[in-house]
């Protein structure tokens, strides 16, 4: 890479924006949730399933579209995913009924899931090795800034203009993004190709796969009641729709926040004492949330120290795979975005069965459970010495 000229500096925001229409790919239902149940005239929990399945198909989707792909020129790659969600957003935009918005979802995010591990391969290919961490890290904005100013935004036009606009608006960046990365990526990049012995290699790895359970009792914990966040605010305060659009604006810039930081402290901590400081975040956040369920500014504050680790925890966890095992970084990567979408599967099934049950309080509790296995493990998961991060 050393003959890359000056422009490919830019790659990395290029690749970030990426995520950003991915973030908001994935999560948009979470923000318009009323707007999809009475639109399509289905309950608040069928309307939830939007994320469930799509979660249960990315999952799927991204260790096998990584050895589909894997020999695949990243922009070529990358590019063509980004159309494909453009068109899906634009397609749902148009969706007749809740079976056809369903269908065009989960077709476009069988192509979607291969975007954020092959984003964060890539990465690894376009910087020096001592930037390696902090790049991934940054890449990994775009997925705050889903957060932060992605479902505010969904929440704020589908509450004032119905979520078809909403989709609409995302197929729009879908575009913008499209054309950022085919400007801006360099040609001619292609990563280590998935095979089989890949596979084998990652299975026999304990620390891999010790990192692999942390980020799906994460994500598993913080679906739980992310998936619901609004019409449990609604539910348990009587916020309405600028009252809740604010408390994800708050969730997702303290997401952004959190990156910042993880990024601009990862190199001299190390992957691992970070990772450890934003999953205590995580906790706190969420315990927060299931102490002060039904008072709006103790929810809010709650959400502002869980958004600091929301983010950050899976970037670290990106981080930590790499460095654990470089070669396999590729499969690695794949498969720690594929347990992230299981744990969404799981969070968001567990907290619609307790939704549809008015079990309002209890998920903040089991969210918080969660949590606390994940950071047992990532205790566990302290590297002990060099052997302990080698392949």
């Amino acid at each position: 890479m050393e003959n890359a000229p000056a422009a490919d500096r830019f790659a990395p925001t290029a690749l970030m924006l990426g995520n950003l229409v991915t973030g908001c790919s994935v999560l948009a239902p979470a923000g318009m949730l009323p707007e999809l149940s009475s639109g399509l005239g289905i309950s608040i929990h069928a309307a939830g399933l939007l994320i469930t399945f799509g979660a249960v198909t990315l999952c799927i989707g991204s260790p096998l579209t990584a050895w589909l792909t894997s020999r695949i020129e990243r922009r070529i790659l990358l590019t063509v995913t980004l159309a494909v969600l453009a068109l899906g957003n634009f397609a749902s935009a148009f969706a007749p009924d809740y079976t056809s918005l369903l269908v065009i979802r989960l077709v476009m995010l069988a192509v979607g899931a291969l975007y954020t591990p092959q984003a964060a391969g890539t990465a690894a290919l376009i910087v020096p090795v001592e930037r390696r961490g902090s790049t991934i890290a940054y890449i990994f904005l775009g997925w705050s800034l889903a957060a932060a100013v992605g479902l505010p935004l969904i929440t704020f036009i589908a509450s004032r203009y119905g979520w078809r606009a909403a989709y609409g608006g995302i197929g729009a960046l879908g575009c913008i993004s499209f054309l950022l990365l085919l400007l801006r990526l360099p040609a001619g990049l292609k990563g280590t190709p998935v095979d089989l012995k890949t596979w084998s290699a990652v299975g026999r790895n304990r620390a891999i796969l010790l990192l692999l359970a942390i980020t799906m009792l994460q994500m598993s914990g913080q679906f739980v009641v992310f998936t619901f966040m609004g019409p449990l605010l609604k539910k348990l305060t009587g916020a309405g729709p600028d009252a809740v659009g604010l408390v994800f604006a708050i969730y997702g810039v303290c997401g952004f926040l959190g990156v910042v930081i993880a990024t601009r402290i990862v190199d001299g901590w190390g992957p691992y004492r970070t990772s450890l400081l934003f999953t205590c975040l995580l906790l706190a956040g969420i315990t927060g949330w299931a102490l002060g369920a039904g008072t709006l500014v103790l929810m809010a504050i709650a959400v502002a120290i869980w958004g600091l680790g929301f983010a950050s925890t899976n970037s670290m966890q990106q981080v930590r795979l790499v460095t654990a095992a470089p070669k396999l970084a590729p499969a690695t990567v794949a498969l720690n975005t594929s347990v992230l979408y299981i744990g969404q599967a799981v969070g968001s099934a567990i907290g619609g069965l307790l939704f549809a049950r008015e079990l309002l309080h209890p998920l903040g509790f089991v969210a918080a459970g969660f949590v606390v296995l994940a950071l047992v493990l990532v205790v566990l998961s302290r590297p002990r010495r060099a052997a302990a991060v080698t392949a």
